[in-house]
């Protein structure tokens, strides 16, 4: 027996959304687009029952604009249950212990199926570990029937995630709920920590959060004006001018890069002398995905590295995961073990300091994105043969090549996009890090291949709907 058959029963205890009866218009997909952000937008802000946050010094917080999580509302978990059940899934099958056929649809629908059981279980599962870590307090002073309310908010708040995903997966809205949910928190930080109207005291007197709104009020009330222009470009203890411009230096760069591809001329067999279309092969052939999966892998070791510095902490191979201790601020960081060596170095003297520590982020960063790339290359059914098998069906090959040479040309380019485009995206995270963008490299590059991403599905929709529109219905696949 396989192992989805296994998991077969259980998935009729699985949510779904029914696909679209009927093509959904670019206006309606729009519309339900809006919809999905606005609930995600409310659960946000929405604070879980039961339980009062306070100034407890949240953990996780570096992780939460990549996991788009808020801490103490519905939306504690984000899309790390759904992001890890999708990266486990894909490990399995690209280490061969998971058997499907991508071609059968019967087979691409139970191993979805699987896919959103394994990713509510592990919803229940983070949950639990949540409230049992003492994320909200200790039992104690919780108490269980509080324990328990909790545990159901955030695993229902997790099925309102899946659910809102698979609607727009599914073509009623535009791209994915990951992506968008990403997008959204990532530029919600950067205009915060641009505009924020909140003052902090940092041990000169009260500033303003936002850099901007900073530097205005440094120029307008200080007498020395270099110095206060000074403070606004430079100020460490808060975002300052330089972070900013370095956010949209490394929008401007990642923007350029989308555009690197290479184009190969295909033509329909079927029409002699027919126009000559592009099939464009990009750098970032698998786009955002790499990253979304490095930062799952990142925020889960941290998650149970903590948990089990927590409980046993002096256990050898629990200090080997991660060992963790309070910063300046009262905000736990990882000091020796695995956690520390996949944390980005915060500054040039931590380099100079631990050398090696600089070195293994450099090879993980880099190497994780690459064979993600490679491993989502052969799952997602955007493999050369898989391309090659949409070009025949479509009867439409490379220019200047038979038929049997399509395969060939593909295996020659789309391989060494994905893994050269999976390093340039961790090289562009890593660039990000070392300017001081807002944020984290990793959270902006996400931004900004989303919206690129949000972008070209526009352009696709418009040019779909002008093709209905003219009565020209055919299309490459």
């Amino acid at each position: 027996m396989r192992f989805l058959d296994v998991f077969a029963p259980l998935t009729c205890i699985v949510p779904e959304i029914q696909p679209p009866p009927k093509r959904v218009t670019y206006r309606e997909k729009l519309t339900w687009t809006t919809i999905t952000l606005v609930i995600y937008l409310v659960c946000c802000q929405m604070p879980l029952y039961g339980v009062r946050i306070g100034d407890r010094v949240d953990p996780l917080q570096w992780l939460r604009m990549m996991m788009a999580s808020n801490r103490g509302s519905l939306m504690e978990l984000g899309i790390s249950p759904i992001v890890t059940s999708s990266l486990l899934m894909q490990v399995l099958q690209g280490m061969r212990q998971i058997s499907v056929d991508m071609n059968s649809q019967e087979d691409r629908e139970l191993y979805q199926r699987v896919q959103k059981l394994f990713g509510l279980t592990l919803t229940l599962i983070q949950a639990t570990l949540y409230v049992a870590s003492g994320m909200y307090g200790d039992m104690a002073t919780l108490g269980y029937a509080n324990a328990i309310l909790l545990i159901i908010q955030l695993f229902l708040a997790g099925v309102t995630v899946l659910l809102l995903d698979e609607m727009l997966q599914l073509g009623y809205g535009i791209g994915s709920g990951i992506s968008l949910f990403i997008a959204t928190n990532i530029c919600e930080n950067v205009i915060w920590r641009a505009f924020s109207p909140t003052t902090v005291n940092v041990g000169a007197g009260a500033q303003f959060e936002g850099a901007i709104i900073a530097a205005f009020h440094l120029l307008i009330t200080r007498q020395d004006k270099m110095g206060a222009l000074r403070e606004a470009f430079y100020r460490t203890e808060l975002p300052n001018i330089t972070n900013l411009l370095a956010t949209v230096l490394v929008f401007i760069v990642v923007i350029y890069i989308q555009g690197f591809r290479v184009d190969l001329p295909i033509k329909d067999v079927k029409v002699r002398g027919g126009p000559t279309r592009m099939f464009p092969i990009k750098l970032f052939y698998n786009s955002n995905i790499p990253v979304i999966f490095q930062t799952a892998l990142v925020s889960n070791l941290y998650f149970f590295s903590q948990l089990l510095h927590k409980r046993y902490s002096g256990n050898f191979f629990v200090r080997l995961f991660g060992e963790w201790r309070p910063n300046a601020s009262g905000r736990l960081v990882p000091v020796a073990g695995l956690a520390y060596y996949v944390s980005p170095p915060k500054n040039m003297s931590e380099v100079g300091a631990d050398p090696l520590h600089a070195f293994f982020y450099l090879f993980f960063i880099l190497g994780s994105c690459a064979v993600f790339s490679v491993i989502w290359l052969q799952v997602s059914g955007s493999s050369p043969e898989d391309v090659a098998r949409q070009l025949k069906k479509a009867n439409v090959r490379i220019k200047g090549y038979r038929e049997g040479s399509v395969l060939k040309v593909l295996r020659k380019y789309i391989p060494i996009a994905a893994a050269f485009g999976g390093i340039c995206i961790g090289a562009l995270s890593l660039f990000a890090d070392f300017m001081g963008a807002i944020g984290s490299g990793t959270g902006i590059l996400l931004s900004v291949t989303i919206i690129f991403k949000y972008f070209e599905s526009y352009a696709q929709e418009q040019d779909q709907e002008s093709q209905l529109f003219s009565g020209n219905t055919r299309s490459l696949f």
